[in-house]
C-alpha cells in the first residue's frame, strides 16, 4: 500500500507552490559514522514507512564497521537509496552540506536530516512533511510548551541540552525551542537561497546556525513536538569541541547580525 498524503497550497507567502507530497520529491539526509549496528534497520524501516514519497542518502565518513557494505548491498533492493562515500571523518555540518547540494542539484522539494541511531523516530517524518504546509522549515521539538520528551539520557546530558536552548535563544533571540535539533525538513528552496558556502559550523552549532540564518532571511519555521529516544548501540559522537564551538557560535552569528555579515 502506498504512503500517501496532501499538502494544501501555501497560505503564508512562504516558497512552496505544490499542493502535494509527489514521488521523488523528499530525500532524507541520514550521515553516519560507524552505525552499522542501526543503518540496516533504519533503512529497511524507511523504505517501509515510504514506499513511493521519499529517497535516502546516506553520507559515510568512510565508517571502519562496514556501514557501506550494508548501504551498497541495500542498494540492490532499494532503487531510491542512494549513498555519498567521503575519505574520512569529516564533521556533521560538512557531512550535512553535502547532502544540501545533492538535493539542490537533484531538485528534491523537501531535505529531511535526520540521525542514524533511531534517536529520530522515522514515523515522525510524517508529521514534518505535514506540518510544512505554511512553514518553510520545521524542527523536530524536544522542548515545545514547557515540556521535555526524552528518553533515556543520562541528567548531565539532558540538563547541557537544555541549558544550551535557553543560552541560543537569550544572545540571539531565535525563536525556536529547541535550536539544537537535528531532526528537520527545509524546504528546498530556503536551502537554495542561502550561501552554503559561508556555513561551517559543526555539531549543535551546525543546527543553531541553520535555523539562525533561515529566521534571518524572514522564512517562516514551525516546530512540531517529538519524543527523542537516547541510541541503545553504538556510540555518542559528541564532543568537547561540539560544545565549545556551539557556546561560540552564538555570539558570532549575533555579531554579524548586527554588523549584516550573514
Amino acid at each position: 500500500m502506498q504512503d500517501t498524503y496532501s499538502l494544501q497550497p501555501e497560505q503564508s507567502g512562504s516558497l512552496h507552490t505544490d499542493d502535494a507530497v509527489t514521488q521523488n520529491s523528499v530525500l532524507v539526509i541520514i550521515p553516519t559514522y560507524n552505525e552499522a549496528e542501526n543503518i540496516g534497520r533504519l533503512l529497511n524501516d524507511l523504505e517501509r514507512l515510504y514506499p513511493s514519497t521519499v529517497e535516502m542518502l546516506v553520507i559515510d565518513d568512510n565508517s571502519p564497521d562496514g556501514t557501506r557494505d550494508i548501504v551498497r548491498s541495500l542498494q540492490t533492493v532499494i532503487p531510491r537509496l542512494h549513498m555519498i562515500t567521503r575519505e574520512r571523518k569529516l564533521g556533521l555540518g560538512t557531512a550535512y552540506l553535502t547532502g544540501f547540494r545533492y538535493a539542490l542539484e537533484h531538485n528534491y522539494r523537501y531535505v529531511v536530516e535526520m540521525d542514524a541511531d533511531y534517536s529520530h523516530d522515522p514515523v515522525m517524518i510524517r508529521e514534518l512533511l505535514s506540518a510544512m504546509t505554511g512553514a518553510d522549515l520545521v524542527v523536530g521539538s524536544r522542548y515545545m510548551n514547557n515540556t521535555v520528551n526524552v528518553v533515556n539520557w543520562p541528567l548531565g546530558r539532558l540538563i547541557l541540552s537544555k541549558l544550551a536552548s535557553i543560552y541560543t535563544r537569550m544572545i540571539t533571540g531565535l525563536p525556536v525551542a529547541d535550536p539544537t535539533s537535528g531532526f528537520k525538513c527545509f524546504s528546498a528552496a530556503v536551502l537554495r537561497s542561502l550561501d552554503l558556502d559561508r556555513i561551517n559550523s559543526q555539531g549543535y552549532s551546525f543546527q543553531i546556525e541553520m535555523n539562525f540564518r533561515v529566521w534571518k532571511k524572514g522564512f517562516t519555521i514551525r516546530e512540531v513536538p517529538i519524543v527523542f529516544v537516547d541510541r541503545t548501540v553504538g556510540k555518542s559522537k559528541m564532543t568537547k569541541q561540539n560544545i565549545r564551538e556551539a557556546i561560540r557560535i552564538v555570539w558570532l552569528l549575533k555579531i554579524k547580525s548586527i554588523f549584516g555579515l550573514l
